[in-house]
């Protein structure tokens, strides 16, 4: 980092959701995932799903947009949902500098306004687990309830397997021009959390934020699938390719 001073205007912390996917979520969001990963990934998500041109698909957690905007352009109908109000602000702004027609929603994916609606619905990278056991359940009901029969529900979560459940946290940094974005990330065995503590630095101000999901292997989701009413759940690795109890993904398609 050069041409710039050290000096640190501000710093904050919050563990709550709102702060935690702001502006500076998005901000970083190239680096994090490149536009080549992210048109890698909507092809996976579409074969995955089974999509089609005209098809009306959910995704709960979408962000900025980055895969909801991309399966408009491939022809789905689709429709976002999230909780944070920046977030959707942008990917309302992208959708429309490209001519895409993409409803978004802002809500709790706990509590879901349609009924039997969608072809299809996921959440992607890492979007299921944020809640206590009991809501990340309650998040799987209401998701089968706004599918139609025949649905697809598709989850793209952590590989337990693969994760560090020991040692020092581990460390990923992104930087954008002179500005950074450091995860220190760590496990606790014992409850199966998956702690993120985020450093941002940008624009001369520190600003710090704390989240945790949970981390579920393949057994434990089955299970909560079949139980909100999916009849079939069938185990991929990152982006469609075969699981592997080494690979850093666990991709799961259930049907309704």
């Amino acid at each position: 980092m050069t041409g710039r001073s050290n000096k640190l205007c501000s710093t904050e912390r919050s563990d709550e959701h709102d702060v935690y996917f702001n502006e500076d979520y998005s901000y970083f969001g190239d680096v994090v995932h490149s536009p080549e990963a992210s048109d890698r990934q909507a092809d996976a998500i579409w074969k995955l799903l089974c999509l089609a041109q005209g098809s009306p698909v959910l995704e709960l957690g979408c962000g900025y947009g980055r895969i909801t905007n991309r399966l408009a352009e491939k022809g789905a109908r689709v429709t976002g949902l999230d909780i944070s109000p920046i977030l959707l602000k942008k990917a309302k702004a992208d959708a429309a500098e490209s001519g895409m027609d993409v409803e978004y929603v802002l809500g709790d994916m706990r509590s879901l306004p349609w009924r039997d609606g969608f072809d299809a619905a996921f959440l992607w990278h890492l979007t299921f687990g944020y809640f206590s056991d009991a809501d990340n359940e309650r998040v799987l009901r209401e998701a089968a309830s706004s599918l139609r029969k025949g649905g697809r529900l598709l989850i793209d979560h952590l590989n337990i397997f693969a994760v560090p459940s020991h040692g020092a946290p581990t460390c990923y940094v992104a930087q954008r021009n002179d500005d950074l974005r450091i995860d220190m990330m760590s496990t606790e065995v014992l409850t199966g959390r998956r702690h993120c503590d985020r450093l941002i630095v940008r624009n001369g101000c520190v600003r710090r934020t704390h989240l945790y999901f949970r981390l579920y292997g393949f057994a434990e989701c089955a299970r909560m699938l079949r139980s909100a009413g999916f009849e079939s759940v069938d185990a991929y690795g990152e982006e469609g390719a075969a699981f592997t109890s080494d690979g850093p993904r666990l991709v799961i398609v259930a049907r309704k």
